[in-house]
C-alpha cells in the first residue's frame, strides 16, 4: 500500500504550519494516495489512464474521506488537464454555464478542463443532462464524485459517458499510516494509549479526513498524560469501543455475537450485544451484521425476522441512543428464537454457480414478450398458458431455457414457515411431474 508522504517533508514542500492537518497531509502525487491501490496502481484503471496520458470522464463512488477530491486533482496534474472544481451543493445552472463557457474557450487555445463536481448527485436531473454535450465534445472531462449508488442517482445517459470507479473505505492499515504520518508532520506522538489510539482508529469508520480533524484536535489538547479509552471518549464526546491488544473487542464478539444468534442462544446473543454496545460499538453496524443474520441463518423459516432487522433499524433511526438500542435488542432476541435455515443462502450460492456455468441462454419463447409484429411472426409468446386460467392457478409448464435441464437451487427445510413451503413445492412437482408431454 503506497504511503501517504515520505517520514519527512522537504522544507521546499512544507504547507504552512496554520493550514488544517488534513490539508497539510494531501498527497501530492497519485503514488501518495493511501488506501486505493486497486484505482491508482500501476494495474488500476487510473494507473492505466495516467500511463496512457488519456482520461476518461468518470465518477469516483465512495465513503467521505477516502480520497476523491484529492484523486480528481492529482489526475488533472498528471496529465496536465486545467482543474476546475464545483460542489453541487453549492453551484447552480449559472455557475455551470460559466464554466463550459470558460473550458470551451480554452479548449481552443489548446488546453482541456478536468470538471470536477462534488456531491454530483445532489444536480437534478436536468441539471445532470446539461452536462452531457459538453463532455461528448470533449469540452471537459468531467471526474463527479458522489457517496450515493450512482445507479439510483445518476441518469443513465450521463452514466453511459463515464466509467464508474469504487473507492474502498480506509481500513485499519491505511488509517495508522494516516496517523503515522500525522505524527512526523507535527513532531511528536498522539497522546494516546495503545488501546485509545486502536478505540481511534474504530471511530472514524474508514473516514481519513475525519481521523486527522480527531488527531488534530488531540495535538491541540497536549494532554500531561496519555489518554486511554474513556478520557478519550470524554474529550471527543464520542463513545468509543475498547479494543484489546488483538482486538477480539470488535471481530471476536461480532462474530460470537452473529454464533450465539445462529445457534439459538438469545442469552448469550443478548450478552455479546451488550459487550459492544456498551464499549461504544456503532449501532447501525450492529444492526447491519442482525440483518446479515436473518437472511442468512433463517431466512423463509420465518420471513419476519429481516423484517424485524428493518424496522429496528427504522426505529433507532427515529429514536437514537439509548431508547432505540431497545428495538436492536428486540430483533436480536428475535433472530435468536426463530426457527434456523441456511436454504435461502445456499440456494443463492448454486443459482449463482448455475448463471456463470450456463452462460447467455435464451428463455423458451412462450414466455418471451412479443411487442413488435417480427416478434410474433417468429413464434414468441406461441403456446404460453396464463396460470390463472389453470385449474388451482397453476398450468405447470416449462420455464427452462431448452439447452438447460432444470436444476433445484431452493430446498426447504421442515423447520417454520419453509415447512409449509416444502409442501406447496412438492405439490407444485407432483403436478408437473403428471403433465403430458
Amino acid at each position: 500500500m503506497a504511503d501517504l508522504f515520505d517520514d519527512a517533508l522537504p522544507a521546499e514542500r512544507a504547507p504552512e504550519r496554520a493550514a488544517p492537518l488534513a490539508d497539510r497531509l494531501r498527497p501530492r502525487t497519485l503514488a501518495e494516495v493511501i488506501g486505493q491501490d486497486h484505482l491508482t496502481g500501476p494495474d488500476g484503471a487510473i494507473g492505466r489512464m495516467v500511463a496512457a496520458g488519456k482520461l476518461s470522464s468518470l465518477v469516483l463512488w465512495g465513503p467521505p474521506g477516502t480520497g476523491k477530491t484529492s484523486i480528481a486533482r492529482l489526475l488533472a496534474d498528471a496529465v496536465g488537464l486545467r482543474f476546475v472544481a464545483l460542489s453541487a451543493v453549492f453551484s447552480g445552472v449559472a455557475d455551470l454555464k460559466k464554466v463550459f463557457a470558460e473550458s470551451r474557450d480554452h479548449a481552443r487555445a489548446g488546453r482541456r478542463t478536468l470538471l470536477f463536481v462534488d456531491e454530483i448527485h445532489r444536480f437534478n436531473r436536468a441539471q445532470q443532462d446539461g452536462f452531457l454535450p459538453f463532455v461528448e465534445d470533449g469540452t471537459v472531462v468531467l471526474v463527479g464524485a458522489t457517496t450515493e449508488n450512482p445507479s439510483f442517482e445518476l441518469n443513465a445517459a450521463l452514466l453511459s459517458r463515464c466509467q464508474v470507479l469504487v473507492l474502498h473505505r480506509l481500513d485499519e492499515a491505511a488509517l495508522g499510516s494516516l496517523l503515522d504520518r500525522a505524527e512526523a508532520d507535527v513532531g511528536r506522538p498522539l497522546p494516546l494509549t495503545e488501546d485509545a489510539r486502536a478505540a481511534l482508529l474504530a471511530s472514524a469508520d474508514g473516514d481519513g479526513r475525519f481521523l486527522l480533524n480527531q488527531a488534530e484536535m488531540l495535538f491541540d489538547t497536549a494532554p500531561a498524560e496519555p489518554l486511554d479509552t474513556a478520557a478519550l471518549r470524554d474529550l471527543l464526546q464520542r463513545r468509543m469501543p475498547v479494543y484489546d491488544k488483538d482486538r477480539e473487542g470488535h471481530y471476536g464478539l461480532i462474530s460470537a455475537l452473529h454464533k450465539s444468534i445462529r445457534g439459538s442462544d438469545p442469552q448469550a446473543a443478548l450478552y455479546y450485544l451488550a459487550r459492544m454496545l456498551t464499549a461504544g460499538e456503532e449501532p447501525l453496524y450492529l444492526l447491519r451484521r442482525l440483518t446479515r443474520a436473518a437472511v442468512e441463518d433463517i431466512g423463509l423459516a420465518d420471513p419476519q425476522a429481516l423484517a424485524q432487522c428493518m424496522a429496528a433499524k427504522d426505529t433507532y433511526d427515529f429514536l437514537g441512543s439509548p431508547e432505540g438500542e431497545l428495538a436492536i435488542v428486540q430483533a436480536c432476541l428475535y433472530l435468536a428464537t426463530a426457527p434456523k435455515s441456511n436454504a435461502v443462502y445456499m440456494a443463492q450460492k448454486k443459482a449463482w454457480k448455475s448463471a456463470k456455468d450456463n452462460g447467455s441462454l435464451s428463455p423458451p419463447k412462450h414466455i418471451l414478450g412479443a411487442p413488435t409484429r417480427m416478434m410474433r411472426d417468429l413464434g414468441y409468446g406461441d403456446g404460453y398458458e396464463y396460470d390463472h386460467d389453470a385449474e388451482e392457478a397453476f398450468s405447470g409448464q416449462d420455464y427452462w431455457p431448452e439447452e438447460m435441464t432444470p436444476e433445484t437451487y431452493y430446498r426447504p427445510t421442515d423447520r417454520g414457515f419453509e415447512r409449509k413451503l416444502a409442501e406447496r413445492l412438492a405439490w407444485w412437482d407432483e403436478r408437473r411431474a403428471q403433465r403430458p408431454d
